[in-house]
């Protein structure tokens, strides 16, 4: 498909990705960068402070903030741990004292795939599940975003057209009528859609939208790791035959996106005059893809959500490249 990201799109717009070190948070902040903007990347792995992160990973925000400076933006990496209010604050005062505002708040905060398990343990009933990792997934998932908005949207209020962007799985009306793994995970993941609608009652006498964006079956690191495949070779997860120590992604994974997918997103969300149209919903990249024309880097729109409630659900058969 013909699209190419615009580079000036975003150009001296100030942005914090809280929960920029891989994932969705990293893929939403390269975008930004390649829109041009000022990116503030937070997280807990840093090579510049130690704060003890949920993950045993390699990736760093200052990776992150090195992405988004060589895609054309200025990236910036400050570590925070985001359930710490003083270390958020002071997030907050140092926003105040280099760029004076945010245009673009994203709480991408997260940190529980690890707890929630993989699926050999979801379905677990509330009495069996272990009730400190649950009650850490809402500590990750909905705590974590309260502190963040409270201490930084003062700064997003100050002058009218910010946008907050808090990212999920799953849109509001998605998960309305469907259990989503666990009683803890389900809460969760309703909650950050919930905390967009609210958000947005508050923000919008200030001119401000909030927004909650899901992606589809992302590409994320974790996920590219366990399938041993990059994202320059993804398809190959798909092929049969792969041996035990390279498992077979499921077909459904032919309709993953990179995350760079629902960075795009919110970019076009944060480059539209009239986002406030947006405010209080809450919607999927590929939905976002079909109203803005952007594409994933490889050209394609999946919509894994729109091929589930139209075709797996049903029980029927389709091809998915229909949904690409």
């Amino acid at each position: 498909m013909d699209w190419s990201p615009d580079r000036e799109a975003l150009r001296g717009r100030v942005a914090v990705v809280a929960g920029a070190t891989r994932g969705a948070g990293r893929g939403i902040a390269a975008a930004l960068g390649e829109a041009g903007a000022t990116v503030v990347c937070t997280g807990r792995s840093s090579t510049a402070r130690r704060i003890r992160s949920d993950y045993s990973r390699p990736e760093t925000i200052e990776e992150t903030a090195d992405l988004v400076t060589r895609l054309g933006g200025t990236g910036i990496a400050l570590a925070v741990d985001h359930l710490d209010p003083d270390q958020v604050r002071e997030l907050a005062e140092r926003v105040r004292s280099d760029h004076g505002h945010i245009d673009v708040l994203v709480n991408d905060i997260w940190g529980g795939e690890l707890l929630k398990g993989g699926p050999q343990q979801w379905n677990t009933p509330l009495w069996e599940h272990n009730l400190d990792d649950g009650l850490r997934i809402l500590r990750l998932a909905v705590d974590s975003h309260l502190i963040t908005s409270h201490h930084l949207l003062p700064l997003l209020i100050g002058r009218a057209g910010g946008l907050l962007v808090e990212v999920t799985d799953g849109t509001a009306d998605h998960n309305a009528s469907r259990y989503r793994i666990s009683v803890f995970y389900d809460l969760a993941k309703a909650a950050v859609n919930r905390l967009a609608f609210s958000q947005g009652h508050e923000l919008s006498p200030y001119g401000a939208t909030a927004v909650a964006i899901t992606p589809g079956w992302l590409r994320s690191e974790m996920m590219l790791d366990n399938f041993a495949v990059s994202e320059e070779n993804w398809r190959d997860a798909l092929l049969p035959d792969r041996g035990e120590s390279r498992p077979c992604a499921p077909p459904d994974f032919a309709l993953s996106e990179s995350p760079r997918y629902v960075g795009r997103a919110v970019v076009a969300l944060a480059a539209d005059s009239d986002r406030a149209r947006w405010n209080g919903t809450s919607a999927s990249s590929g939905r976002l893809a079909r109203e803005y024309g952007f594409t994933d880097l490889d050209g394609s729109r999946p919509d894994i959500w729109r091929f589930k409630e139209e075709i797996r659900e049903r029980g029927l058969d389709a091809d998915p490249d229909d949904f690409r």
